[in-house]
This record gives C-alpha cells, structure tokens and sequence, in this order.
C-alpha cells in the first residue's frame, strides 16, 4: 500500500511563512509528478503548485510566494509558503504520479493538512 503523509499545517499572522512535508511511504517502483492542491471552504480544490523531473508549475495567486522543492532521496516534496495571507486559508493537499511494483501508474493523494493565516 502506498501513503502519502503531510505535515505542517497550523495557524500562522499574515505575512508569515510555513513550510509543508509529505512523504511518501510503502512498496513502488517510481515517482513521477508530484503536486500541492488546497481547498477553502465553499471553493473548489485548486492546484497550487506542482513538480515534474524538470520543470515546477505554479498558480498565478502564489508565485513568488510559494515554492515547491522536493527530495527525491526522501520521497518528499515540500511547499515552502512565504508572505502568507489569509485568501491562503485552507486545507492543503499533496498528491503524487506513483507506479507500483506489478501495478499500473495512479495518483494518491494525502490526507490534508490545515493552514490558517489570521491575526
């Protein structure tokens, strides 16, 4: 079975930074993309940013606030979030492109995390 872990998540003042972790666990092959997403309450899930071999992809509300490094030899990818503010309120999500030993390709997804930006 495959898992994805994030961590992170809190209350933080505008203009503060968190730093989000998901770290995937279990038995696969490979790796492939991997992404951020959030939902606020009352909207639709968004993608905030994403990461491929090469190449990152972020939304336009959080460039140059937010980043997306990864860790290949940890099997993590973080969402670094600078200048926070509170339309950023909302629970995060990671997901990731895994291929499974003897399964085909499928995209997992992580439990959720909060992040509230409020003085």
């Amino acid at each position: 079975q495959v898992q994805l872990v994030e961590s992170g998540g809190g209350l933080v003042q505008p203009g503060g930074s968190l730093r989000l972790s998901c770290a995937a666990s279990g038995i696969f092959s490979s790796i492939y993309d991997m992404g951020w997403y959030r939902q606020a309450p009352g909207k639709q899930r968004e993608l905030v940013a994403a990461i491929t071999s090469g190449s990152t992809n972020y939304a336009d509300s959080v460039k140059g606030r937010f980043t997306i490094p990864r860790d290949n030899a940890k099997n993590t990818v973080y969402l670094q979030m600078n200048s926070l503010k509170p339309e950023d309120t909302a629970v995060y999500y990671c997901n990731a492109d895994i291929l499974r030993v003897g399964v085909s390709r499928s995209i997992y997804w992580g439990q959720g995390t909060q992040v509230t930006v409020s003085s």
